[in-house]
């Protein structure tokens, strides 16, 4: 198993016994997969951006595309596999594991997944990079969460080797783009103030100002953890402007006391570490821009269902 979790070749045979037994699809199929992998409640999680199946039920969904290609199963109608005597045959005398390499035996799984089929080579190196461990949705998801965890670092460095003032209007960009100041022009801006425990920004959330959101950032090296007094002086601060409402932005991290006592003080003080700032720029546009968007596509089984 790959990080804990059943690859493609493990999970076709478990399949197939699935499907010989009338389970009829990934979803009939899933909770004796489950079972039999002894999977907690997160294999059912669907993760955000990765459409309406659970994971488990998406990988099961690449099983019974291999086992069809094999002529282990054959789809009668739309969602509705069942075994052939071909696959009766392999249960007979199931082999430790039904894998690619077992299956490449199979002359409609060889034609389809054999090295001389693809139209390409990246084609082919996927085929032998994955040997059908995971799906390749998966692999690109797993790709573009890789690629968006450089850009991370890469947005923390820039920040970190910036000046002051460019960290501070940052800071107040990505908030107007989260929605606060309500995209009023002039709702957000730097204050330019220095000394610890300063205020370096804020927004106003209504027209008038009358409700604001303070804002500090400081540009910490990864390893300079922000401690509980630099906390209890942004505090400090809020108090002195009669605010109710604070954001505390840095490249580096806080401490777990410095956590601790921002959740027990009586004003709402949020904590933005640089891994999450990071994030939150991604996620709002601020700092980046899309170089390529690639949509996955399935068949629509109502579609291609004849009544």
């Amino acid at each position: 198993m790959s990080d804990g979790f059943p690859t493609i070749n493990d999970a076709n045979l478990p399949v197939l016994r699935e499907i010989a037994e009338g389970r009829r699809n990934s979803r009939e199929a899933m909770p004796g997969v489950v079972r039999h992998f002894g999977l907690g409640p997160e294999a059912l999680d669907t993760a955000p951006g990765e459409g309406a199946k659970p994971r488990i039920m998406r990988r099961i969904a690449w099983c019974l595309v291999s086992l069809s290609q094999a002529g282990l199963i054959e789809k009668r109608t739309a969602g509705h596999y069942e075994i052939t005597e071909s696959g009766r045959s392999v249960l007979a005398a199931p082999p430790p594991l039904l894998d690619h390499q077992y299956l490449l035996r199979f002359p409609g799984y060889a034609s389809a997944n054999g090295p001389g089929n693809s139209a390409n080579a990246s084609e082919v190196a996927l085929q032998r990079d994955t040997q059908h461990d995971r799906a390749p949705d998966e692999i690109i998801r797993d790709a573009a969460r890789m690629i968006e965890r450089a850009l991370e670092r890469d947005i923390v460095e820039r920040l970190h080797n910036g000046t002051p003032a460019f960290f501070e209007k940052a800071v107040v960009e990505l908030l107007l783009a989260m929605g606060y100041g309500r995209g009023r022009d002039g709702a957000g801006r730097v204050l330019g103030r220095s000394g610890d425990g300063g205020i370096d920004g804020l927004i106003d959330e209504d027209a008038l100002g009358l409700d604001r959101v303070y804002m500090q950032a400081k540009r910490y090296a990864a390893e300079n953890t922000i401690g509980r007094p630099a906390i209890q002086q942004f505090v400090g601060s809020l108090t002195g402007e009669g605010a109710s409402k604070g954001v505390f932005v840095t490249t580096s991290g806080f401490s777990r006391e410095a956590r601790d006592y921002a959740e027990r003080v009586q004003q709402r003080v949020i904590l933005i570490d640089g891994a999450r700032l990071a994030r939150l720029m991604i996620a709002y546009g601020v700092g980046v821009r899309p170089t390529e968007t690639i949509t996955l596509s399935e068949i629509d089984e109502n579609f291609f269902a004849e009544d």
